[in-house]
């Protein structure tokens, strides 16, 4: 017995192999037709190890950690190379982390691969899309959005970035194109916004004196949406052209519908007006006259407005008129209590300049009693974006006309 567990000891290293290979044969003999079920089974194996990447990958964003989150999803790439998921998932994090060329190293070898899906091929090249956009790598973004849309046309959100990318760069002309085909495969109302666009065609249209195409796309745009700047734009080609009436009634109109606009619409028509002398001439004149007539003005509808007072005051200001602007705004106040910051810190400007030192400082003791600081002129109502320019799509959120004036100093 004791020499059986010698050469069983001595022996032991062969007697599992052998052991080993006895199993491993019984197991192909008794178990090769369930392979479908090992197979199964291993496949289940990579899921479990992936699930736990993933989880670990989400709790990594979650706390904010990217870098740990994209070596988790690194690792699920090294357990298992087809899933086409974690390759996805891997180049939206590494272009989140400003990793632009990783991003579309990985998105270009799921393009290149040849066993993927034309849906998978689509979506890769969205991404990739995506990537050069992120990047600012515009013209290649253009080219790759333009690429999906060749192979499916109904793609909402590449037809939107196109949109923008053409807004961002003032190619009013394509801006144009892409909206219209993306008021085809969507549902929102896009003819706000192409009114708008056609407005900035108008608008370089005017600024190179072709004043009959600028009356063509303007008119253009209204059939989509009537606009301040529209109108606004409308009334320097009245000017432009000679007739001083009709600038007259659409200057009542503007200002009785948008009152707030009050103070950028006279900023507005001395910007952008190119011609030869004599036109530059005759519409300054009449520029003049338009002036001279909202001066005097004395609608009881519109002198209640703090805007249209304010235009005036600063208008009189600008003409060497300040104890005009001063008996106009001082009565206003005096009716209406001066209830905004900014019409008490333009009646203080126009004291100093008056040298009516010592009811200024009143004032101005008063003013910052109770002054809530800002520190621009304008803000957007959409997103909040603050500029002391006059802006009428918004640099921020991208939405147009919504610059609101702050009733704030």
């Amino acid at each position: 017995m004791d020499l059986y567990i010698v050469w069983f000891q001595d022996h032991l290293l062969a007697v599992v192999a052998v052991l080993l290979t006895v199993v491993l044969i019984y197991h192909y003999l008794i178990e090769r037709d369930t392979g479908v079920k090992l197979s199964k089974r291993y496949r289940n194996s990579i899921f479990e190890a992936q699930s736990k990447v993933f989880l670990n990958a989400t709790q990594y964003l979650i706390s904010g950690n990217k870098d740990l989150a994209i070596r988790e999803f690194l690792s699920a790439v090294d357990i298992n190379r087809e899933t086409i998921d974690t390759y996805f998932a891997l180049g939206g994090l590494f272009r989140s982390n400003g990793e632009i060329e990783k991003a579309i190293s990985i998105h270009r070898s799921l393009i290149a691969r040849e066993n993927i899906s034309e849906s998978v091929r689509l979506r890769a090249l969205k991404e990739l899309a995506l990537d050069f956009d992120k990047g600012g790598f515009l013209e290649k973004a253009i080219e790759t959005y333009r690429d999906v849309l060749k192979i499916n046309r109904d793609q909402y959100e590449v037809i939107q970035s196109l949109c923008r990318i053409y807004e961002d760069l003032e190619d009013w002309g394509q801006a144009y194109n892409y909206r219209i085909m993306l008021s085809k495969v969507g549902h929102e109302n896009q003819a706000e916004t192409i009114s708008h666009i056609l407005v900035q065609k108008a608008k370089i249209a005017f600024e190179e004196g072709d004043f009959k195409r600028c009356h063509e796309d303007l008119d253009d745009a209204f059939r989509f949406a009537p606009s301040v700047s529209g109108k606004i734009l409308r009334l320097k080609l009245f000017l432009a052209d000679g007739d001083l009436e009709g600038a007259k009634t659409l200057l009542i109109e503007l200002l009785k519908e948008h009152p707030m606009y009050a103070s950028f619409i006279f900023v507005s028509l001395e910007e952008g007006f190119k011609g030869d002398e004599n036109t530059t001439t005759g519409y300054k004149a009449r520029l003049a006259m338009l002036r001279d007539f909202f001066l005097d003005l004395d609608d009881k509808e519109l002198i209640e407005i703090p805007s249209v007072i304010l235009s005036k005051v600063r208008l009189l200001k600008e003409s060497g008129r300040s104890i005009s602007a001063h008996e106009i705004l001082k009565a206003w106040m005096g009716e209406h209590g001066g209830n905004t910051e900014v019409m008490k810190a333009e009646y203080i400007k126009l004291l100093i300049d008056l040298e009516m030192f010592e009811e200024a400082v009143e004032n101005t003791k008063d003013l910052l009693d109770n002054l809530h600081q800002s520190l621009t002129k304008h803000f957007c109502s959409q997103c909040g974006y603050n500029s002391d320019s006059i802006f009428w799509r918004c640099p921020q959120c991208h939405e147009w006309e919504t610059i609101k004036f702050r009733w704030k100093v």
